[in-house]
């Protein structure tokens, strides 16, 4: 119980009309609805289907169903719940005063086509102004398995009278993505406007870095549409599909573009080495998709069994795929430091080594921030302040997105492109000078 309410305060599912379907389940507790932000007038409506119970083989007949039902629970309820289990007092008959009862079965008719409840929470919670719910099925009857589909609205009432399907704390993110969506698109158009003036210093990476910034550029449109329609409507009504779309985009260019500038791609070496087209040939996809999932997976229903246990390893998989990420920068670091000592271009190659530090720490700094800085903001911040987490996070990718832009802008006083050019003429220079080398000793220098 402690694992799965301290996740559900962390969870913020988009869509707020939840179907869900429980077929013989045995579980003591299942989390319906993650958490929602309730104003004053928040409400939860039920709609339940197709209820049947059923006893296991060679138990009792009699069954109490008053002990099978739904409540609403809050945070600050964990301490007490956990207390409940251990002592075997069923959550239905808690005594914390957070904890509501919604619904009980001895209520539904069995085989019943629908039984439809509203509860305004103000009704059922005195001095009510507010605050973070989840809605959760027990059964505390051992012998009994319950089958039934579920729908469930969350929401709040406006002064009009209209619904409001976004959390409070949620409901400014319609704002916040569209004006983010609006200073990305400039930066964007001002980005492709410098690509094309300098297009005779622009190498391939500037190009791939025009088509990641219009990527995040869509998906903050995709995602203010659908925080729109979702607090209109309860549901994304396809703007989903564009933001999965445009997420998994912005997703791949990220991580290529980050390890294609990491490794001096297009602008310092035409080639990738064979370690650095693993990174890109299995962890960048591998990344993209689990940050997909996640996304998927945050708008269905967490009824499944596996649920929690799939959010907790994408996340891993995302966390570690950052990281891996991270080697081609180190390698290249390391590849500079001894090539500073040996070769003789100590200055240029200590300048490199320099750039492709800083370059490392803004990886580094953005990946903690956006991956553990804005998580740890979100389950902090009261309810009501959630959205400074997503404010924080698209400031962050905003800043390291123009970071990046100055260090790798197509200029010719550029230093990194400096460099490039000067490792192409050096480079120029060792093939003239082997050429005229005698075919024997061109031979030695090319097995060396």
């Amino acid at each position: 119980m402690r694992r799965t309410v301290t996740l559900a305060k962390l969870l913020m599912g988009l869509s707020r009309i939840t179907d869900a379907s429980v077929a013989r389940d045995d579980r003591r507790i299942i989390l319906i609805a993650t958490t929602f932000g309730f104003s004053a007038s928040g409400h939860v409506d039920l709609e339940l289907k197709k209820f049947q119970y059923y006893l296991t083989p060679g138990d009792a007949e009699e069954v109490n169903l008053s002990r099978l039902g739904f409540f609403v629970t809050a945070p600050e309820a964990e301490t007490q719940l956990e207390v409940d289990r251990e002592r075997g007092v069923c959550p239905l008959d808690s005594a914390a005063a957070s904890v509501v009862t919604l619904l009980t079965f001895d209520k539904v008719e069995q085989g019943s086509n629908a039984t439809r409840l509203r509860v305004p929470l103000r009704e059922q919670l005195p001095d009510f102004e507010g605050g973070y719910f989840s809605l959760f099925y027990a059964n505390c009857e051992p012998d009994v398995l319950a089958t039934f589909d579920i729908r469930v609205s969350l929401y709040n009432v406006r002064s009009n009278g209209k619904k409001d399907y976004l959390s409070v704390g949620e409901d400014v993110l319609p704002l916040v993505f569209m004006v983010m969506f609006v200073l990305f698109a400039v930066a964007t158009a001002l980005w492709a406007a410098l690509v094309v003036r300098s297009r005779q210093d622009a190498h391939r990476i500037h190009h791939l870095m025009t088509a990641l910034a219009a990527a995040k550029t869509l998906t903050l449109l995709s995602e203010a549409g659908m925080y729109h329609f979702v607090r209109a409507t309860g549901r994304p009504d396809g703007w989903n599909i564009a933001y999965y779309v445009f997420t998994f985009l912005r997703g791949l260019l990220f991580f290529s573009v980050v390890v294609l500038v990491g490794t001096g791609w297009s602008y310092m070496k035409a080639l990738l080495a064979k370690r650095e087209k693993r990174i890109l040939m299995i962890v960048i996809p591998l990344q993209v998709c689990a940050e997909v999932a996640i996304v998927v997976l945050d708008e269905n229903t967490p009824v499944s069994r596996s649920w929690f246990t799939w959010r907790d390893i994408l996340h891993l998989v995302d966390i570690v795929c950052c990281c891996a990420v991270l080697f081609p920068i180190v390698w290249s670091i390391k590849h500079l430091r001894e090539a500073s000592q040996t070769d003789g271009k100590a200055a240029r190659n200590l300048a490199k080594l320099q750039l492709f530090r800083h370059f490392y720490v803004m990886v580094v700094s953005y990946i903690y921030f956006t991956r553990i800085i804005v998580y740890l903001l979100r389950s902090s911040l009261p309810y009501q302040w959630v959205w400074v987490s997503d404010v924080a996070n698209q400031i962050a990718t905003l800043l390291f997105y123009t970071l990046t832009a100055v260090y790798f802008r197509p200029h010719a006083d550029n230093p990194y492109l400096a460099l490039g050019l000067e490792d192409a003429d050096a480079d120029w220079e060792a093939q003239q000078h082997l050429q005229q080398q005698p075919k024997s000793q061109r031979s030695n220098s090319q097995d060396l």
